[in-house]
């Protein structure tokens, strides 16, 4: 007999049996057992964790003087090269929103996770900076960063534009080229080390966490399915599960990302001490039980590549 694969071993340890669980109450039970005894987990969050902080997705309306436009018209290249001025006034008051709102729940409760577990990897949608202002580490930024800005010649590096910055687009200090906000806009190619560093954390994970995004928008959207495949549980925490798929190894559970992470994270490492430093999240109280045997879930073909600086979640 042909020796077993010690990773495989471990996988079906940390994955949920074959039967869907009927009720939220038992989806969150199965989880919470198969994030304890996951040694990696990989979270991808999207829109709907930094909707909880107040912050408005691409879905919403915009509002007061920027009510005319659709974030499409304000988002791309094409935009910023006619009416540079404009969008960058834009992105000054997102920046100033972002500025103004505070982590949430959710955002406190994968910092807890990552002091549980042997090895997290965080991937963010988001182009705000709450995770970091929560406590995460590495985060992994798909879309880059509102809070940056980048020469929009192609110079190298970054820098963080000030207040007093808003009015109008400050000029890179190497060629003189306006610099643009250091995110992926619609029409734009995602920045492949990023995407493959989460790639590959979706690939060796035990669990994925998929928190805040309807998982629609490509590549990220492939994510949880390319970790299903090669054997991890796929949690799913979202207010509804319109378009989610469905499957033996994928744990749906469905609403706020503020209220159910902190309970799912609670009952998973109830009595387990951090693993390493922790500095902003709350202590975890309650119990919970090993887990048991996985199942693969096939995948589809990927779809085409949509990019965005916040996707539509």
């Amino acid at each position: 007999m042909a020796a077993s694969d010690p990773l495989l071993e471990r996988r079906r340890v940390a994955s949920p049996p074959p039967t869907d669980p009927q009720t939220r109450a038992e989806a969150l039970s199965v989880a919470a057992r198969a994030l304890r005894a996951a040694e990696h987990v990989c979270v991808l969050s999207g829109a709907g964790v930094s909707a909880e902080s107040g912050i408005p997705t691409f879905r919403d309306a915009l509002t007061g003087l920027w009510a005319k436009y659709k974030p499409q018209e304000l988002a791309t290249p094409d935009a910023f090269a006619a009416h540079p001025i404009r969008v960058w006034q834009w992105y000054a008051a997102r920046r100033s929103m972002v500025r103004s709102a505070q982590p949430n729940p959710a955002h406190q409760a994968l910092v807890t996770l990552a002091s549980r577990v042997a090895h997290c990897t965080l991937v963010t949608q988001n182009v705000d900076d709450l995770h970091e202002r929560a406590g995460s580490r590495d985060v992994i930024s798909l879309h880059g960063s509102l809070m940056r800005a980048r020469c929009s010649a192609g110079c190298p590096g970054t820098m963080v534009p000030t207040e007093d910055q808003a009015a109008e687009p400050p000029k890179c200090v190497t060629c003189g080229a306006l610099m643009r906000p250091d995110v992926v806009w619609f029409g734009e190619p995602m920045p492949m080390a990023q995407f493959e560093a989460a790639r590959n954390a979706a690939v060796a994970c035990d669990v994925f966490l998929s928190v805040g995004t309807s998982n629609v928008v490509e590549p990220a959207a492939s994510l949880p399915w390319i970790s299903a495949t090669h054997g991890a549980t796929v949690i799913v925490v979202n207010p509804n599960m319109d378009g989610q798929r469905r499957g033996p190894s994928i744990l749906p559970i469905e609403g706020p990302a503020g209220v159910m992470l902190p309970r799912l994270i609670a009952e998973a490492f109830a009595g387990r001490r951090a693993r390493r430093h922790e500095s902003n999240a709350p202590p975890i109280r309650e119990q919970a039980a090993p887990a048991s045997a996985a199942a693969q879930l096939p995948i589809d073909p990927p779809a085409p590549i949509l990019s965005s600086d916040q996707p539509s979640e």
